[in-house]
């Protein structure tokens, strides 16, 4: 290591008593993170993209420093589906660190990698204080049914009010409206498990059928409008 003239000249002074970093909780324990191998942890990370017309949702399940498994969301880019493709592959097997510095081929999902190391970095993970955190595959409890993710779609002009379109539930089908014009219940239909029936052998007109629901006071309406054609 090279000093300059002005520190080489310095007298030396010790330093005084070293504690170490914090502990963070991690996975039901308080450990002192000096490598990337002391980092475990289930998190979530959301990202972001330089024109902001896109987002990812990132959760990582880590243990002792590698990414043991990987799920990548995202919302608003089609193109970003296809990155998220190639980052599902990327992640899993890297230690936190490589993914950090790995190029994740989309800028929401760069920013969700930095988001999500800086959770686990300081121990603000969904598991601080779960002992041995969350086995491998839990990540697809954040999903819906059918194993498909949760998208809201809400679509609203002042001239004629509001769309609803897509909900936790499922695809929109109908909104139910009251005398007075408001919205106080819809009908939906649950794609990922109408497409898991199908899958399995159901009639796809039975999975259909089988597969609506309601919510509110559906059954109460004055009148039924189509948010996608009404």
């Amino acid at each position: 290591m090279n000093y300059t003239h002005e520190v080489e000249k310095m007298c030396p002074v010790k330093k005084g008593p070293h504690h170490g970093p914090a502990p963070i909780p991690e996975e039901g324990k308080w450990v002192k993170s000096y490598q990337i191998s002391d980092i475990s942890g289930l998190s979530h990370g959301v990202g972001w993209c330089a024109p902001q017309q896109g987002a990812c949702k990132l959760t990582l399940n880590v243990k002792d420093g590698i990414i043991q498994e990987a799920l990548v969301e995202t919302l608003g880019c089609s193109g970003m589906t296809h990155s998220a493709a190639m980052a599902a592959e990327i992640l899993q097997g890297k230690t936190l660190l490589e993914a950090l510095n790995t190029d994740l081929v989309c800028d929401a999902i760069n920013v969700a990698m930095r988001e999500i190391f800086k959770q686990l970095a300081y121990g603000r993970s969904q598991t601080a204080f779960s002992e041995g955190g969350l086995p491998v595959g839990a990540s697809l409890e954040d999903l819906g049914k059918g194993l498909c993710s949760q998208v809201g779609t809400m679509f609203a002009t002042n001239a004629k009010g509001v769309r609803y379109m897509q909900m936790a539930e499922g695809y929109i089908l109908k909104i139910a409206l009251d005398k007075n014009d408001e919205v106080i219940g819809y009908q939906f239909v649950k794609i990922g498990k109408m497409l898991e029936d199908i899958r399995h052998g159901v009639d796809p007109k039975e999975a259909y059928e089988k597969n609506i629901g309601t919510y509110g006071r559906y059954d109460e309406a004055v009148k039924y409008i189509d948010p996608r054609e009404e």
